[in-house]
């Protein structure tokens, strides 16, 4: 939910200030022009307002992606001491 609230807010910091310069007459035909400034004006804004959100999505993002890179691990050992406990059996079966 962070990072969509996240996502969200940094299009608005670009369409706001693109969505204004375009009813500027200047802008009307130099639309890529605008939409640099709109680029570099949301930058900045996300920059300087959007810091403690951007901490809260990566910490999410950092923690899923640990709980997958357990998860996975976990999977792994689980697999090889099957293959281990296995082998012994046929080791006994056969000794």
């Amino acid at each position: 939910m962070k990072f969509v609230v996240y996502a969200l807010l940094r299009l608005a910091f670009f369409l706001v200030p693109f969505g204004l310069m375009m009813l500027l007459p200047v802008f009307q035909q130099l639309w890529w022009l605008a939409a640099i400034f709109a680029a570099m004006i949301g930058l900045s804004l996300s920059i300087l307002l959007l810091r403690k959100p951007l901490a809260e999505v990566s910490s999410d993002l950092y923690a899923a992606r640990q709980a997958k890179r357990s998860a996975t691990a976990r999977e792994r050992e689980d697999a090889l001491e099957d293959e281990a406990n296995e082998a012994a059996i046929r080791d006994q079966r056969e000794g």
